[in-house]
């Protein structure tokens, strides 16, 4: 009797915890998308998890507990998948809400016209491929951008995610062969040791060494800037949408740190905000030069990951919109 207290204890604290946690992540995201993303994904598994516990110690519960806690299974994959997208991206495209849309519209097809009670096998089919297709779908996203995933604490994170879904799912689906609440077990070692490592690597070396005591010498960071620039103007860095810090400091042969002070103090603007500045120095090339490219042709061009990124960084850098920019330069250039 003590052994089922106590597993009823494990298998169900990563389902609280989890809970917990999701709504930890979506109440201090701040407009993040991916951290919004990562707490509903933690938020559905968890769900799932609490339904095969309660399934487990009480097989008698009612059909609509079973069929909620499958509705949450459906979104796994496609949570990670939005998930892995949002990194990429940092926010949603109108394609990704009709996408959305599209996955809510067939899993409230299956609560009210397809009920779990009436159609059990088919429920178990399609949370299958839902599960495994976006998470398919959400590691081919992650090994085409391998390159800067490795070198980015939020895609290594990532990494880590779709590696405890994964092992999640296996859980599940070779439950026949151990214990049906082994996938709630291994959710709860999953979460549980997520958390540690994330808890070490944030009480140990940060990732960003602190910045020096002593300001660069102004002399030294004029030439330290005018080297920055020229790099960039011959490699054209800035054009890769996936551009990082860390990468343009390994490549310009600074500390990562160091360039991001350098960036700060000596050129009073972020890492972000420069890039972005020679971006719209780009567009703004494009414009003048190529009347005939369309603007989402520009700004792919300029390095910007979404149209709506490029107009709202154009409007606050240069005050009008790109349409305008053109517009008043055709109109200069026909009337000279």
């Amino acid at each position: 009797m003590l052994s089922q207290h106590f597993l009823f204890f494990f298998s169900m604290l990563g389902a609280f915890n989890g809970l917990g946690l999701a709504i930890y992540l979506w109440l201090t995201a701040k407009g993040n998308l991916t951290q919004r993303w990562l707490s509903l994904l933690i938020l559905v598994i968890s769900l799932r998890t609490g339904k095969s516990v309660a399934f487990y110690f009480w097989p008698d519960i009612p059909t609509i507990v079973l069929q909620l806690g499958l509705t949450a299974c459906f979104f796994i994959g496609p949570c990670l998948f939005f998930l892995v997208r949002s990194n990429r991206r940092g926010e949603m495209m109108r394609r990704d809400h009709w996408h959305l849309g599209a996955i809510f519209f067939v899993a409230a097809l299956m609560n009210v016209i397809f009920p779990y009670s009436a159609y059990r096998p088919h429920w178990l089919w399609l949370v299958q491929v839902s599960w495994v297709g976006y998470s398919l779908l959400a590691c081919a996203a992650l090994l085409q951008d391998r390159a800067h995933i490795l070198e980015d604490a939020t895609g290594r994170l990532l990494i880590g995610v779709a590696s405890g879904v994964w092992l999640v799912w296996l859980a599940y689906f070779t439950s026949g062969y151990t214990s049906y609440i082994f996938g709630a077990l291994t959710f709860t070692f999953v979460l549980a040791t997520s958390v540690l490592v994330y808890w070490r690597v944030r009480s140990g070396k940060p990732a960003i060494a602190p910045y020096e005591n002593r300001r660069i010498p102004e002399n030294e960071g004029a030439a330290q800037l005018q080297a920055l620039n020229e790099l960039m103007m011959r490699e054209r860095l800035h054009l890769d949408p996936n551009l990082t810090l860390p990468r343009l400091a390994r490549r310009f042969g600074q500390p990562q740190a160091r360039l991001s002070q350098l960036l700060n103090d000596n050129n009073q603007t972020s890492f972000k905000h420069y890039i972005t500045q020679l971006r719209i120095e780009e567009a703004k090339s494009y414009l003048r030069q190529a009347p005939e490219k369309s603007l989402e042709s520009v700004a792919e061009a300029a390095g910007f990951q979404s149209m709506s990124t490029f107009f709202n960084a154009f409007k606050k850098h240069a005050g009008i919109t790109p349409a305008a920019f053109r517009a008043t330069h055709s109109g200069s250039h026909s009337g000279s």
